[in-house]
């Protein structure tokens, strides 16, 4: 009977020895990978990106897939976490547990023949980068489908999906970023809908003139940068190029005085405008915001939309959602609030680009 054991266990660990030599690594660089989002590319086998919301696509073929994920550990403690969807199956998230990672795909989740993968930085840049290493598996195949249309999201932490996701720790328990789903964000899910790329630039706490919790930045100084929370590391904005941009600011910088607010957003929008020409530029009221800032914003859109119009740019619009949404940490929009800010946002593109 020893000896029966003996041999089973001989052969399921050739078996199993057999199936990883199967798997050969593709690094990071490989062409086939495709990568959106601000992502540092100066060393091409370890692509690095700090915001909310950037995203790795795959394809490729077999029941065996494992990515390879090097985190920054921000703090010496702070991990990232991810969203991974397979074969646009439902998502599920993960947290990285060391500097590196390796990722192994659910086989459950798989086929025998060809397989997608879309791995997305969830949480913002405060926790630091996330770095693809590298992907193994049996082969790596061409994308099949390419999104139509691209858009960009200009915004705070509602934008980069902070608050929003209470499936594994409460509010107010675990790190402050425990929550944080920037796949399942509004604007994530927007382009979604609409069949199109999306890049979040943004960061908890931004303003366009004042920003909160001692952040010594605002948008307009960090805009054009990879790593958002100072000003350095520039991005180049020839590696995308939105259909669409959507700013979505103030709710950090509340109640301010209304010149140095719309002068400031005015010079934002032309700034925006010298770097995507032909883009439709959406300006949005902060679904967070009460009933008072709310109605403050509304006004301050309403004059910049007009004013930027009559000089001459007729692809600044504005919109203001219907109601407020605030039931997640922090009084931030959840899980579903995001998806009804979403819907709103798709109709209203919809409309305006005929999608």
């Amino acid at each position: 009977m020893k000896h029966y054991v003996f041999l089973l266990f001989i052969l399921f660990s050739k078996l199993a020895s057999a199936q990883n030599n199967q798997l050969r690594l593709f690094t990071a660089d490989n062409p086939l990978l495709k990568y959106v989002g601000r992502f540092e590319m100066t060393n091409p086998r370890a692509p690095r990106v700090w915001t909310a919301g950037a995203y790795m696509l795959a394809r490729f073929k077999g029941k065996q897939c494992e990515v390879l994920v090097n985190d920054e550990v921000m703090y010496g403690k702070s991990h990232n976490y991810l969203e991974i969807v397979v074969n646009d199956k439902r998502p599920y998230r993960i947290k990285t547990t060391g500097k590196t990672n390796v990722i192994a795909i659910p086989d459950s989740l798989l086929n025998d023949g060809a397989n997608t993968l879309l791995i997305c930085k969830d949480t913002e840049t405060h926790i630091g980068y996330i770095e693809f290493a590298g992907i193994r598996c049996a082969q790596l195949l061409p994308l099949k489908h390419q999104s139509k249309h691209k858009i960009e999201y200009f915004g705070d932490s509602i934008t980069s999906g902070a608050g929003m996701d209470l499936s594994a720790v409460p509010c107010d328990k675990g790190e402050w970023y425990d929550q944080h789903n920037a796949y399942m964000s509004y604007g994530a899910r927007t382009s979604r809908n609409l069949d199109a790329e999306w890049q979040l630039t943004s960061v908890a706490g931004i303003g366009l003139v004042h920003s909160c919790c001692d952040m010594k930045v605002v948008m307009p100084q960090v805009y054009d940068k990879l790593y958002l929370r100072n000003d350095s590391l520039a991005w180049d904005f020839k590696r995308y190029r939105p259909d669409v941009v959507t700013v979505c600011l103030g709710q950090n910088d509340g109640v301010q005085d209304s010149t140095l607010f719309c002068s400031t957003y005015v010079k934002f929008i032309d700034t925006l405008r010298a770097k995507y020409p032909d883009a439709d530029i959406v300006c949005l009221t902060s679904p967070m915001a009460d009933a008072k800032l709310t109605a403050v914003l509304q006004r301050y859109l309403t004059t910049i939309t007009a004013y930027v119009n009559n000089r001459g740019d007729k692809k600044v619009s504005r919109y203001f959602f219907s109601c407020r949404y605030w039931s997640g940490c922090g009084t931030h929009p959840d899980l579903a609030e995001h998806e009804l800010i979403a819907n709103e946002l798709t109709a209203y593109i919809k409309r305006l680009k005929g999608w």
